[in-house]
């Protein structure tokens, strides 16, 4: 693993970027791996385009600001493609990961992106077929693992249920983790 991965995650606020961030991070706790997972946003109301972050890593983060040059952006929300610079700072062998069920060359073509790797997943789809609402992420969090496999899907599905279990009921959690499974499995690349 390369010394630090960095995730910068894009969404609206409301759609769980923050938590999915922060579970990211607590999940890699358990591999033993130094984290750092926060969001950056003000008082914005829900629906308001907020930044997530996580940095994992093998040896001690010495770093403390917000990610600049990611190895991966999770986008939890395709409108924003439109209206935020989602791939600001990704480098050539970055990975973009987009909630949409658009095909990864059309989001590809779409942001006139000519190098790294371009995944897509229908993480709307999936949680509103699995939890009868739009949030998308856990399912996005299946499909980062899958693109960017930095821990391993077991260690993430585990964490979900601790985190989960001290707030909700068994029938959330298990449609969690499989929305989780399910966008693991669905998930495309180009």
């Amino acid at each position: 693993m390369k010394k630090v991965i960095e995730i910068r995650w894009h969404a609206r606020a409301g759609q769980g970027a923050k938590t999915a961030a922060l579970l990211l991070a607590g999940a890699a706790l358990k591999e033993d791996k130094y984290i750092q997972g926060f969001p950056e946003y003000g008082p914005e109301r829900e629906g308001a385009p907020i930044k997530a972050f996580t940095r994992i890593s093998d040896v001690p983060i010495l770093i403390h600001c917000d990610v600049a040059n990611p190895d991966a952006v999770v986008v939890l929300d395709s409108t924003l493609l439109e209206t935020a610079n989602v791939t600001e700072g990704l480098p050539e062998e970055g990975i973009l990961l987009v909630n949409t069920d658009e095909e990864p060359k059309k989001i590809r073509e779409l942001l006139k992106l000519n190098h790294g790797k371009v995944y897509t997943v229908d993480a709307t789809g999936i949680s509103l077929e699995i939890l009868g609402k739009n949030l998308p992420n856990m399912p996005m969090l299946g499909a980062l693992i899958k693109a960017v496999p930095v821990l391993s899907l077991d260690t993430v599905l585990k964490g979900v249920r601790e985190k989960f279990g001290k707030k909700f009921s068994s029938k959330i959690i298990d449609g969690n983790i499989s929305a989780i499974k399910r966008a693991y499995e669905e998930v495309k690349s180009e």
